[in-house]
């Protein structure tokens, strides 16, 4: 949903910077990854200060794609690469949340973390088997930013569980529409 509506404008603003990077395309997915974990191991006893790490590490995940579109540099293994990462990404950031919520032994912020975890696989299974089957899938109200930015904010604002409520709900209302989408396009 974000990245249809402001998608285009991030990509220009980042147009003029990312043809200046000086890695490649990999590197910065790497980068990425790495300060993201950072943040999940930081998320779990300082969600605060972890929350504002995983906004940082998505400005990475945007600046990936960017540089290897300004640069002319998108090949297929980026593309499969980043999406893996994001996978483990998304993981990282659910379990870290989880861990958070353990260490506060709080057993719906467990449970609703893994609900959450469970859906944002979910999303992006959806969307993978749909476009392996030849549908075009980047629909639904809570794909990658939406989660990363209100996990963030969650954390940052101490309202964690009220947006892991949110989450939880969302990301599998996000399968389902997907589900409903890929149905209507194989029976058109």
């Amino acid at each position: 949903m974000l990245s249809k509506k402001l998608g285009p404008y991030l990509e220009r603003l980042l147009f003029h910077l990312a043809v200046h990077v000086p890695c490649t395309p990999n590197i910065i997915t790497l980068s990425g990854f790495a300060l993201t974990i950072i943040a999940c191991l930081v998320l779990s006893v300082r969600p605060e200060l972890g929350g504002v790490l995983i906004l940082l590490s998505g400005f990475f995940d945007m600046m990936d794609g960017a540089v290897a579109r300004a640069k002319g540099m998108v090949t297929s293994y980026g593309a499969y690469l980043d999406s893996l990462l994001d996978r483990y990404a998304d993981a990282a950031m659910f379990l870290a949340v989880c861990w958070h919520m353990s260490s506060r032994e709080n057993s719906a912020g467990i449970i609703l973390s893994l609900v959450s975890l469970v859906g944002s696989f979910l999303i992006s299974y959806a969307r993978a088997k749909a476009e392996a089957l030849g549908v075009s899938c980047r629909i639904g109200i809570m794909e990658r930013p939406e989660r990363i930015i209100l996990l963030a904010i969650g954390a940052v604002t101490g309202y964690i569980i009220p947006v892991l409520w949110v989450m939880s709900i969302l990301t599998h209302i996000t399968v389902a529409q997907r589900i409903v989408h890929t149905r209507r396009a194989f029976r058109g």
